[in-house]
């Protein structure tokens, strides 16, 4: 057994990021995940950004452990050879605008005549329904609409900011792959598959709720103008480089207090509590900058880390992985690619000390493994090639 979800059949019929990044925790987890393309307009994070030898980075970093399979499922002969991949699934995975499976004849009422038993899930930008539901959309448009990029911007009278990564693709696929464990949990219980339907826009602002809503909360009292969560942005400057500090408890804050020689700053009526200091955010992180600028980064990072004061270094990319701690964890790790060379990936985050999660293979060329899958469901070489010759199926390497 080579990982929790071993045994367990996906097809992937997502695109870009989201989809891609929840097929790949599940296949990093020991799932078959067999993704499906088009034989000619593939997923087009295949040519999206910085790559080499045919595989861009946001493909690779997105379908590792994938095995790929290319149909042409608007054609008679794709959509049988697809249904009869899915005879054999335990989950089907996509993520294109309401309305386009159902015309393609592959929505879940059609899926679930032929396995009873599967789970489906659903991705989508806006959700099934609403006067946006058809509305094409991409990562910066869900942080513009959710709230993301106000509270991002700081407040409701800042100018709005995007979080520059794209969180809610992101966080999207997370909560998909969570969503499919869980539907899968429920099927051993009663036997029964299920439609599961997952928005980026309902998965930002359930996300969102959890600390940025308060404003909102409590019916009746809500707040017009949320203020600027000041409390979030602890990035300060040194006289050599720029460091974080945060302090919430009051022990930290006197620790803090007390490694910056400042203890009229404890008697001071604005900070004595957590609310004060909240309520008092700019004045004090003023305070605090002033006196961080006065030495270098190396210099406050040792001495607040024998205060007991929450610190830590701003990295840049390439220094982050070579950090002690993050070496130490192992999250990042070399791999060798069958044909993109040498690859630097973060492993699967999660990890299981009775079925460890494992980079089995990497990411795949475009129906590299077509012929492979076509022999396992039963297809004649002779089918094969028909199906291939025809342009129903691609498979870039005759297996």
């Amino acid at each position: 057994m080579s990982g929790p979800l071993d045994g367990i059949r996906v097809v992937d019929f997502t695109t870009m990021i989201a989809g891609p990044y929840g097929t790949m925790i599940l296949a990093d987890q020991g799932a078959d995940v067999i993704k499906v393309e088009a034989p000619v307009n593939s997923d087009h994070a295949r040519r999206a950004g910085y790559g080499q030898r045919h595989f861009s980075a946001a493909f690779v970093n997105n379908n590792r452990n994938k095995r790929s399979i290319a149909i042409d499922v608007k054609h008679q002969d794709g959509r049988k050879l697809l249904m009869r991949l899915v005879e054999t699934a335990d989950v089907f995975v996509q993520n294109f605008r309401p309305g386009v499976m159902k015309r393609l004849g592959i929505d879940y009422e059609d899926l679930r005549t032929v396995n009873p038993t599967l789970i489906y899930l659903s991705m989508s930008g806006w959700g099934e329904s609403g006067p946006w539901a058809h509305k094409p959309v991409y990562d910066p448009i869900i942080q513009a609409l959710s709230g993301l990029a106000s509270v991002q911007g700081g407040s409701d009278d800042a100018r709005p900011r995007l979080i520059r990564t794209i969180l809610p693709d992101k966080l999207t696929g997370i909560t998909a792959a969570q969503a499919v464990t869980s539907a899968l949990f429920a099927r051993e219980r009663t036997g029964e598959g299920q439609h599961v339907r997952l928005s980026m826009l309902d998965s930002i602002v359930a996300f969102m709720w959890s600390s940025d809503m308060g404003s909102q909360t409590f019916v009746g009292k809500e707040v017009d103008v949320a203020a600027a969560a000041t409390f979030i942005d602890l990035i300060y400057e040194t006289s050599t480089d720029y460091i974080s500090v945060s302090v919430m408890t009051n022990d930290q804050w006197r620790n803090l207090c007390v490694a910056f020689n400042k203890p009229e700053w404890l008697d001071d009526d604005r900070f004595k509590t957590p609310a004060g200091r909240d309520r008092y955010a700019n004045e004090r992180l003023e305070l605090i900058q002033s006196v961080l600028r006065t030495g270098s980064a190396e210099e406050w990072l040792e001495t607040l880390e024998e205060a007991g004061v929450p610190c830590a270094p701003v990295l840049k990319r390439h220094e982050m992985i070579h950090h002690p701690q993050v070496e130490a964890t192992g999250v990042v790790v070399e791999v060798e690619h069958d044909h993109a060379g040498q690859l630097r990936q973060a492993r699967n985050a999660a990890r299981f000390e009775g079925t460890p999660a494992e980079m089995r293979r990497g990411a795949p060329h475009l129906g590299e493994h077509s012929r492979k899958l076509m022999d396992e469901l039963g297809y004649s070489r002779i089918d094969q090639d028909r199906l291939i010759d025809s342009g129903v199926v691609a498979s870039v390497i005759d297996d």
